[in-house]
């Protein structure tokens, strides 16, 4: 049971399948309430909200568990029945809770409208004080959590939180070069997040970056640490320029930090807020290009955490043994899966998401 002030325990506890293929994966950020209005509503059209818990890190870790690895997630919860019952959530679906500790502060929580015909999406996050924004970084024993972990997920959520928040991702990530574990971050840059925190997130995000070994990024987010460079490319155009853009951020971001290894990011095209196309590529530092075929993605259900799922789905691949090619594919079937699910957790198994890749027929499974 988590207790207020609790610390985080150095052992972990056996999760997963007993797959002799499984990986340790360590996870850290905030779990989130989400508030959404019900079905295609604006926000308290009617005096409703439908409750799930989410968050970047706890959607990965979900996924992982999963896919039959063993996902743990380190973080800060509110001391109350809203931060045990977010930390139940995660333990049904698999993932080990030891190093999630209680503290003062209240649960994050973001309200969500979905879209619908040329009307978007809407975000409103209130995070402000969270248990997990106000939390000591001092508070977490890194090299004991990432005592036997293969990888660490980060995100650039968690630095835009707080400064507190930032100083523990960046601990981490340094903590896990030194163990020798793989570092993967993914930009998830939230610029509404970075606004109200009244800062410029270039430096923070480029210290992250400076440790990681697997990024999932596109042009913009490198741009966003990087600098412009001139690029004034949007969501409109070509796809075959989005590539190009693709291929000359990551050459930058390559040469800006030695240990990166490779790249990863999607490819949407949205045609109306219920219909895309979603495409993936992985770039690798010897100059290596795999671009996976796109995807329609007709009848969406929910898009949220599909960038996560996809995130979930490349590192099954790179640390299960597949090659690049074949790890990217089962990103992208992973988020395209995603999509078809209500919340933010992709609820696929791994045997799903390969259904997926050998375009399996869509027949009845009985």
């Amino acid at each position: 049971m988590l207790r207020r002030g609790m610390r985080i325990p150095v052992r972990h506890p056996d999760v997963g399948n007993g797959n002799d293929m499984a990986k340790r994966f360590l996870c850290f950020g905030e779990l989130l309430l989400r508030l959404a209005a019900p079905g295609r509503e604006t926000l308290l059209q009617t005096p409703s909200l439908q409750v799930c818990v989410g968050g970047a890190e706890a959607n990965v870790a979900v996924s992982l568990a999963r896919f039959g690895h063993q996902a743990l997630m380190a973080g800060v919860v509110a001391d109350n029945a809203l931060g045990m019952a977010a930390v139940a959530e995660l333990r049904r679906h698999g993932v080990a809770t030891a190093a999630l500790r209680a503290g003062p502060g209240r649960m994050g929580l973001y309200f969500l409208a979905a879209g619908a015909g040329h009307r978007p999406s809407g975000v409103i996050y209130d995070r402000a004080g969270s248990a997990f924004a106000i939390a000591d970084p001092a508070g977490y024993d890194w090299p004991a959590l990432l005592d036997g972990i293969d990888a660490l997920h980060l995100s650039g959520v968690t630095p835009a939180v707080s400064d507190a928040a930032a100083s523990a991702a960046l601990s981490a990530a340094r903590a896990a070069r030194a163990a020798g574990a793989l570092v993967s971050f993914d930009g998830n840059y939230r610029a509404k997040l970075w606004a109200a925190r009244g800062q410029d997130p270039a430096g923070t995000l480029r210290a992250l970056l400076a440790e990681t070994d697997l990024a999932f990024a596109d042009h913009r987010d490198i741009a966003v640490v990087l600098g412009d460079d001139g690029d004034k490319s949007n969501d409109s155009a070509a796809p075959d320029d989005v590539q190009a853009r693709i291929g000359a951020a990551a050459a930058r971001a390559f040469a800006a930090f030695p240990r990166l290894a490779r790249i990863a990011t999607t490819l949407r095209t949205q045609h109306s807020v219920d219909h895309h196309t979603l495409g993936a590529m992985l770039l690798t530092r010897d100059g290596a290009v795999h671009r996976a075929r796109d995807r329609a993605l007709p009848a969406i259900v929910d898009r949220i955490g599909a960038g996560d799922a996809f995130a979930a789905g490349v590192l099954h691949g790179v640390l299960g043994g597949m090659d690049d090619g074949d790890s990217l594919a089962f990103g992208l079937a992973a988020a395209c899966l995603k999509h078809s699910i209500p919340g933010d957790f992709n609820l696929v198994d791994a045997a799903d998401v390969a259904a997926l890749v050998r375009d399996e027929r869509l027949d009845v499974r009985r």
